[in-house]
């Protein structure tokens, strides 16, 4: 019976330098040969889908960590942080001194010094995850189109905003201060935080599955995904199958059906074997 497979980006279909192994691009393309649909199901928003992973054959995504649905380029379901919202978060984030960025369909829109202040805090992401040449990354690299100098930081068509914590502090106030949304942190190792996010509440991977899989018109006992990390941890539970890179978090491990192998040592092509998708 066809499979609907949903893979998370960063960690596990990428590497955290953006690296794309080419066994994931072949397991991609036999398994929708064999009549199963993938989508991506990431933090990601449509914008920084770039082409290279559109080129694999996708049957769409699921952005923003649940905010956005498509399916063969047909909108699905789209949540947005409203323009009061965002004035409101942009506001607090500028008297708090805190650097960020806005994240949506169209684009992402940089703070004024936010590739400045960002960039070490880059290099330490990338050490966290492991990398030996986390001092060549840069923010350009991470985000290759990202838009600097912004004039329009107030916007409606937002699906997260992240921010550089200079303290953990940061993420305790803006969780208060904002209990109307989605507050959350990520880039660390294990409970280690380099940045907060802002998103629309109550909406998670699951849910953009869930939306999805009404949409399709299919039960979830069809479903398997593929993550790496805490925040994959309610797509494991949600889908009938979950598969954890073996360079993912301890966590996302635990709650996986099975472990297989490294991003870069084909990973993905190794679960869709052992599955059967291909």
């Amino acid at each position: 019976m066809s499979k609907i497979i949903f893979i998370d980006v960063d960690g596990t279909l990428v590497d955290y330098e953006n690296n794309l192994p080419k066994s994931a691009v072949e397991a991609i393309r036999l398994a929708r040969k064999n009549n199963h649909k993938v989508y991506i199901c990431t933090g990601r928003s449509r914008a920084e889908v770039y082409p290279e992973i559109w080129a694999i054959g996708l049957d769409g995504m699921i952005g923003g960590n649940g905010a956005y649905v498509e399916d063969n380029e047909k909108v699905v379901e789209h949540k947005l942080i409203t323009l009061e919202q965002c004035k409101k978060i942009v506001d607090w984030l500028k008297n708090r001194g805190l650097e960020f960025y806005l994240e949506s369909n169209n684009g992402l829109f940089a703070s004024e010094n936010f590739e400045k202040v960002a960039d070490p805090v880059i290099k330490k992401y990338a050490a966290y995850k492991g990398k030996d040449d986390a001092n060549s990354m840069t923010v350009r690299k991470i985000f290759p189109d990202m838009i600097f100098n912004s004039k329009n930081l107030y916007r409606d068509d937002l699906n997260k905003i992240s921010f550089i914590l200079n303290s953990y502090d940061d993420y305790l106030e803006a969780k208060e201060i904002f209990q109307d949304l989605k507050v959350g942190t990520w880039g660390g190792k294990g409970d280690t935080a380099l940045f907060g996010d802002f998103g629309v509440k109550d909406l998670s991977k699951s849910r953009g599955i869930e939306i999805l899989l009404k949409y399709l018109n299919v039960d979830k006992s069809e479903t398997i995904s593929f993550g790496d990390s805490k925040w994959d941890i309610d797509m494991f539970k949600f889908c009938a199958v979950s598969v954890c890179v073996g360079d993912g978090s301890d966590d996302a491990k635990a709650a996986a059906t099975f472990v297989t192998d490294n991003v870069m040592d084909d990973g993905i092509y190794k679960a869709f074997k052992k599955l059967k998708l291909i």
